[in-house]
């Protein structure tokens, strides 16, 4: 969990929410992701990424990104970090950090996720999300949502996007884009988020 004022991360035992460890990373926190081995977590205002080891939450490395870097995601491969103020998304290798590309997309982009093939990034000012190819990060479709969208999510076949002043989520097919519904929610919606029985 990333504390955004106290530039911290606190390791949280899911089976009873025990505080296992708070460790520093850089200045206010806001995105975290787990690569399989590792913690990666956004430095907003430091314009950077921090590397933990989920054991014990040891740095294993700062890198830099862009302008004020939000959501982040993991590909399998490497990590993917929306950079708000620079409209664009960094590519890491996520073994070493090294950025293996920058790519614009629209105009604040927020969130960032994977759906298995490709890479999701809303964009918060431009009201769209942005369909991009992992490989090179090559646009495959910028499809329109409501005002503001925040963070995405993929739930195995479909992508749903918060949409903050429109106070709904929207469900689009991965494989077009194409709008499946839009449904109403509480005010000013950000987070979204799926979990399968599997996981425990």
């Amino acid at each position: 969990m990333t504390n955004e004022d106290s530039n911290n991360v606190t390791k949280l035992r899911p089976s009873d929410g025990a505080v296992l460890g708070t460790f520093n990373v850089g200045k206010n926190p806001v995105g975290v992701v787990f690569d399989g081995t590792n913690i990666w977590v956004t430095n907003r205002d430091s314009n950077t990424v921090t590397k933990l080891r989920t054991s014990n939450g040891a740095v294993l490395g700062t890198f830099s990104v862009g302008t004020i870097p939000l959501g982040v995601a993991f590909d399998g491969t490497n990590i993917w970090v929306a950079n708000s103020e620079s409209n664009n998304v960094t590519k890491l290798r996520a073994s070493d950090g090294a950025v293996l590309g920058t790519f614009s997309v629209g105009k604040f982009p927020i969130g960032v996720a994977f759906d298995g093939t490709n890479i999701w990034v809303t964009n918060g000012e431009s009201n769209n999300v942005m369909k991009l190819r992992t490989t090179d990060g090559a646009v495959l479709g910028t499809f329109n949502v409501g005002t503001k969208p925040a963070m995405v999510a993929f739930d195995g076949a479909d992508v749903w996007v918060a949409n903050e002043k429109s106070n709904n989520v929207m469900k689009l097919r991965a494989s077009d884009g194409a709008v499946l519904g839009t449904f109403k929610v509480g005010t000013t919606p950000i987070g979204v988020v799926f979990a399968e029985l599997t996981y425990g």
